[in-house]
């Protein structure tokens, strides 16, 4: 990965397989391009990766493992918001807060809340925005 345009494959892939459900392999897909990225989107993508973790715990009911990837994806991607290269933040925010509330707002050692597959949050990629930030980074690189 020499620039930010490839960068945007294994970004754009990530986001296909997490929105197919597809957490743990989004994670991994996603940890390749962190670990050789080195431009300020570097927090962005560790944001995504404990997003895709997060959810993967939950679904398979880890919520000990869930709670703690929820509270530090959230602190990793909030300095992007609302939006970073193309990605929605304020919506999936909204629907990470639907998908997680009734987890998170529950006692220690009650009966495990089982995610609610109606309410697993998407990323939803604005193209246009996407197209100016990679226009606006060409000059991003990795190691």
């Amino acid at each position: 990965m020499a620039d930010s345009n490839d960068v945007m494959p294994h970004y754009r892939a990530g986001i296909e397989l997490f929105n197919n459900c597809e957490f743990f392999e989004a994670h991994d897909v996603w940890e390749e391009l962190w670990s050789e990225y080195r431009g300020p989107s570097r927090t962005f993508y560790q944001g995504l990766i404990q997003v895709a973790v997060a959810l993967h715990h939950f679904c398979n009911g880890n919520v000990r493992g869930a709670k703690k990837l929820y509270s530090s994806s959230r602190a990793y991607l909030d300095p992007y918001r609302p939006m970073h290269l193309g990605c929605d933040l304020e919506h999936l925010f909204l629907e990470m807060e639907e998908c997680f509330g009734e987890m998170l707002a529950q006692e220690e050692g009650a009966a495990p809340v089982e995610i609610n597959p109606e309410l697993i949050p998407e990323i939803h990629l604005d193209e246009e925005a996407l197209t100016k930030a990679i226009a606006e980074h060409s000059s991003e690189v990795v190691e």
